[in-house]
């Protein structure tokens, strides 16, 4: 019974991903607006009865983070060192998570460039994710998210630097690698954020090109 349900879950997780895969390509392809949930559910070779089972619009299928991504996300930070601070956690199992779904993002931001209101879309679809760092990060200090800070601030810290980078990366037209940027946030923010002391930065705080 327990082999059988297995294989069930495991077919469900092989048909959201290719839901998810044929929602992104075809919408990079031909616009989401010209994209139907039909189109997508044949694409994947699934009914649309299928595809509702899995996400609840074509829209969720390419910015929603869905259930599939959240239990892998709860995974991965509870197999992560129980001696590691919690921040470098959040940082190793979010860049492991860009790193997997690396070949989606060029696809999800060309179609963003087409909708621009689906990037607030996918931000306010980070309120689950949030809730479950703040879980873990509780858990791992002994803290509580009702009463102390530390849980939700350090989870907004790992969470705004992932949503800058985003937004960064969605600026210069995805010219240099997400992760390579929120690399690079991170590096920024366990320094303690130390103002730039280029001639670049100079300028740049001076309002001079």
């Amino acid at each position: 019974m327990a082999v059988e349900r297995g294989r069930r879950e495991r077919k469900k997780s092989v048909t959201h991903r290719q839901l998810r895969a044929a929602a992104l390509r075809l919408g990079a392809e031909h616009g989401l607006q010209k994209v139907t949930v039909e189109d997508i559910a044949e694409a994947a070779d699934v009914s649309t009865r299928t595809f509702y089972d899995h996400f609840s619009s074509k829209e969720d299928a390419i910015v929603g983070f869905d259930v599939e991504r959240v239990d892998q996300l709860r995974r991965a930070l509870r197999e992560r060192p129980l001696d590691e601070a919690p921040l470098d956690a959040l940082r190793e199992v979010m860049r492991e998570l860009l790193e997997e779904s690396g070949e989606e993002w060029p696809l999800r931001m060309a179609i963003i460039r087409q909708d621009p209101s689906l990037l607030s879309r996918m931000f306010d679809s980070f309120t689950t994710v949030e809730r479950v760092m703040v879980e873990f990060v509780a858990e791992r200090t002994a803290t509580n998210p009702e009463l102390d800070l530390y849980p939700v601030l350090v989870t907004a810290v790992a969470t705004g630097a992932f949503r800058t980078s985003v937004r960064f990366w969605h600026h210069h037209s995805e010219s240099v690698p997400l992760a390579t940027i929120f690399d690079d946030a991170f590096v920024q923010v366990s320094a303690g954020l130390p103002a730039p002391t280029s001639q670049r930065g100079v300028r740049q705080r001076r309002g001079v090109d």
